[in-house]
């Protein structure tokens, strides 16, 4: 591929603003250049005109001094050699004429003939160079002119494109909150809509309705789900009293622990549904992370290895950091493989195994409720543990992300938590 086309290419795919003032500035010298030949060709013609005039009565003046006198005045010749053939064939006719010679540099001859007595021919020619010393003064205005216009057609071009170009950049930010699940935020609002009434206005008000309709969806499918949640409670609490009465015995026990994994399902389903309301308010206080990440796994894994790199003192709430990190360690023990790892380094806490790692999708989309954290469905669980871990993280105004650990580092699954520092 050559450079020319490497480079139209990469115009192409340039910003708006710079599309919209190439294409400003190209139209803008198109007209000026338009204009100002429409003006060169319209002043030179009149000063054609002009000229042919003034040498017309010339001639016709000389003519009549010629006849009355003899002699010859205003540079006039009889028979001139040099006489173009078209002002010969004039004069063969008996007819007064003016004929323009272009010349290579300069300003153009024109020439002026006219019958005399005898079959003669008197004419006369001129170069009138201090007229069209005047053309090339106004060549040389119309130049700038047009060069000016370029140039405040371009500083138009750069100076709407950026308006236009910020606002649609505010808007993609925008429409990414959004996306992210900031329920609050607005398209319009954020590109300033309600001032400036153009296509980026429309678009950001069909964005805003589509959201709303979104949300509105959402919210009903949250209410549904939580309202189920809710209403299965009163049957669970009424298995769960049934399954004490039946006499010991391994029917009693599978029992038991289905009906333990019904109820723990519908717990985290009303949890996930509160989560996803944004009503939930975290109770901050300071907390020595190390410490606490040691004894909260100590209790809830204890083959697991702590290892604190750097201590941090940071503003959350114990419960909900306690959830996060007993739903990340059940999540490794669940779907990957010994050894795992809490590493406390400052802010951050890493949770490691030495499994087969997170599926492509979970690290393209992030968690997604009734998905597990296995790439096949053979294992238990119900998807839920990552989903809620990461509403309580988000109610903490903290971050968690999730990735694979390189081959050559061992393999495994890394989910990582970022804490608001106290």
């Amino acid at each position: 591929m050559s450079p020319a086309v490497r480079a139209f290419r990469s115009f192409f795919r340039s910003g708006l603003r710079w599309k919209l003032s190439a294409a400003i500035a190209v139209v803008s010298a198109l007209v000026a250049l338009a204009l100002s030949l429409v003006v060169h060709n319209a002043a030179r013609v009149s000063m054609i005109n002009s000229t042919r005039d003034v040498q017309d009565e010339r001639v016709q003046s000389a003519l009549r001094i010629y006849e009355s006198t003899g002699r010859q005045v205003f540079g006039v010749r009889l028979d001139d050699p040099s006489l173009p053939r078209e002002l010969r064939q004039y004069a063969a006719k008996g007819q007064r004429a003016t004929y323009v010679q272009e010349n290579a540099h300069g300003a153009p001859t024109v020439w002026a003939e006219t019958p005399a007595d005898e079959h003669k021919v008197l004419s006369l020619k001129s170069t009138f160079t201090d007229r069209y010393s005047v053309l090339v003064d106004l060549d040389q205005a119309l130049v700038a002119g047009s060069l000016a216009v370029v140039g405040v057609g371009t500083a138009l071009g750069v100076l709407i494109g950026g308006r236009m170009s910020r606002r649609l950049r505010k808007a993609a930010t925008a429409a990414r909150k959004v996306a992210d699940g900031d329920t609050e935020v607005r398209v319009r609002e954020a590109i300033g809509g309600r001032r400036v009434r153009d296509e980026t206005d429309e678009l950001a008000r069909a964005v805003d309705a589509m959201a709303d309709a979104l949300q509105l969806r959402l919210e009903a499918e949250r209410r549904v789900t939580a309202d189920i949640a809710h209403e299965l409670r009163t049957p669970l609490t009424g298995l769960v009293t049934a399954t004490e009465l039946l006499p010991p015995g391994r029917p009693a026990e599978l029992v038991r622990d289905r009906v333990h994994a019904l109820r723990t399902l519908v717990e985290d389903v009303l949890e996930v549904a509160r989560l996803d309301g944004a009503a939930e308010q975290a109770d901050l206080q300071e907390v020595a992370l190390g410490e606490f990440v040691r004894r909260r796994v100590q209790a809830l894994a204890p083959d697991a290895k702590v290892v604190v790199d750097d201590d941090a003192l940071v503003q959350t709430d114990p419960r909900r950091l306690e959830r996060i990190l007993g739903n990340l360690l059940a999540n490794a023990a669940r779907h990957g493989r010994p050894l795992i790892e809490v590493v406390v380094d400052g802010p951050f806490v890493r949770v490691r195994d030495h499994g087969p790692g997170f599926p492509a999708d979970l690290l393209r989309e992030g968690p997604s409720r009734f998905r597990t954290g296995s790439s096949d469905r053979s294992g238990s669980g119900h998807g839920l543990g990552l989903t809620i871990a990461t509403g309580q993280a988000r109610v903490l105004g903290a971050r968690l992300t999730f990735r694979n650990a390189a081959p050559e580092e061992g393999g495994g699954a890394v989910a990582q938590l970022l804490l608001p520092r106290g």
